[in-house]
């Protein structure tokens, strides 16, 4: 049994309920622990007007009902799920950003209050830029429990932790994967309206095709029971995968990439897909240890 645990941010029960529900799932999935984290923003110029200790104390009071109501959640969504809450006192982003013992981070699209323009702004960037181990934004819609998922991968040694995560993600969920390369038209050409076909040649396109399948081939090996399907795009990585996204249920991409991905999170794909993929998106990166 896993005693890594899944760790869920909630702002309110409200906002958070999608991501609480995929994380529950998730947790007894992978036979991990449950972790339902909130993160209470009491800051110096709060505390200066609470002369005798009274807003904190209510404060700090309406805050613990915010986990407790979503672990009923957690345990209506996934009936024999392990779950304890927390509450945390500071900064949404240092404090999560502290959670190093989790398998794996999960927070939802859109907050209010310490969450306030998750993904448009500061909190989420650094979740996703800065967090000690993967993490998994649940947006669009996150409980289809048929599609497939969705790895974007390229040619550099960083792929394979998006593979090993994609691989085991299908298997724990018996789901089918597709893994889909970009090779996608150079900005002067597509300006210039010059088509596809006068870039590449099927030979190429097959050649790399062929050295796709090549880089799968010792993962289907240790996941034989799971069914693959390698694409390869001539769209960017983002559009490519955003596009598949309306039928999958994760799209799995890595944290820094070369090639194709290359800036993924850092750069325009990882970041459109945080804001357009119809499905949750899961950021891997190497687990640091502490």
């Amino acid at each position: 049994m896993n005693e890594r645990p899944i760790v869920v941010g909630v702002d309110s029960v409200d906002t958070s309920t999608p991501a609480v529900r995929w994380a529950a799932r998730e947790a007894v999935a992978r036979e991990a622990p449950l972790r339902i984290v909130h993160v209470l923003d009491w800051d110096g110029n709060t505390s200066r007007y609470d002369f005798d200790g009274s807003l904190f104390t209510t404060a700090r009071r309406l805050a613990e009902a915010v986990p407790a109501a979503a672990a009923d959640l957690a345990r209506e969504a996934a009936p024999g799920v392990r779950v304890r809450t927390e509450v945390l006192i500071g900064h949404p982003a240092a404090q999560f950003l502290d959670t190093g013992d989790a398998e794996l981070l999960v927070v939802g699209h859109r907050g209010r209050g310490g969450f306030a323009g998750l993904l448009l702004g500061s909190v989420s960037q650094r979740l996703a830029t800065h967090a000690s181990g993967p993490v998994v934004v649940v947006r669009g819609r996150p409980d289809v429990a048929d599609g497939p998922v969705v790895a974007g991968v390229d040619d550099s040694p960083a792929a394979d932790l998006v593979m090993d995560a994609a691989f085991d993600a299908a298997a724990r969920h018996d789901s089918h994967l597709v893994v889909i390369r970009s090779r996608p038209i150079p900005a002067m050409a597509y300006l210039a309206g010059v088509p596809v076909t006068e870039l590449t040649t099927p030979e190429e396109d097959a050649a790399e095709h062929d050295r796709l399948l090549a880089q799968l081939a010792p993962w289907q090996e240790k996941y034989p029971d799971v069914p693959v399907k390698a694409l390869l795009s001539h769209d960017s990585a983002a559009s490519a995968l955003i596009g598949v996204s309306s039928r999958a249920r994760l799209v799995i991409v890595g944290n820094h990439g070369h090639g194709v991905l290359a800036g993924t999170l850092l750069g325009s794909t990882g970041l459109q897909l945080l804001h357009h993929a119809d499905c949750p998106v899961q950021i891997v990166r190497p687990l640091r240890q502490r």
